[in-house]
């Protein structure tokens, strides 16, 4: 593995827990959004990562076969809509939103999921930042060894 592959796959993981937090800061956000553009209430966000490999299936059996090491780094998937968990319905017949019986639907999202995941998401940001802060000082201790 090379200096530069430390780099990528460090700076591939900071890259996708930084879209994660975005994605997380959305759904707080719109916690209490009831309403959307299509009428409906907010759906909590969730993102999937996969193992980033962009070699082609002959190139990836050859690499494999002369080198163990076979991850790249992250990439983002996709962000989906949580359709697992049920939107929470409350009564409030004095909100706009309200349903003939007083009810009204509110966004399934769960303030001490999202603070939770959060959390996971900034320590798997600072630890990428600290193992490329470790890469770097690899680097220079081998630059500093070549002089």
């Amino acid at each position: 593995m090379s200096m530069f592959t430390a780099f990528d796959i460090n700076a591939s993981g900071l890259t996708a827990q930084r879209y994660r937090m975005d994605v997380i800061s959305e759904n707080v956000a719109n916690a209490k959004t009831t309403r959307t553009s299509d009428g409906t209430p907010y759906r909590r966000k969730t993102v999937v990562f996969q193992e980033r490999d962009s070699q082609t299936p002959f190139s990836r059996v050859l690499n494999n076969a002369t080198d163990r090491y076979s991850g790249k780094g992250v990439k983002v998937v996709g962000t989906y809509e949580d359709r697992t968990t049920d939107l929470v319905k409350a009564y409030d017949p004095a909100h706009p939103d309200a349903d003939e019986d007083g009810y009204v639907l509110y966004p399934n999202v769960n303030i001490i999921t999202e603070m939770t995941n959060l959390i996971d998401a900034s320590r798997a940001y600072e630890a990428n930042a600290t193992a490329f802060d470790a890469s770097k000082s690899m680097a220079v201790k081998g630059l500093e060894m070549a002089n």
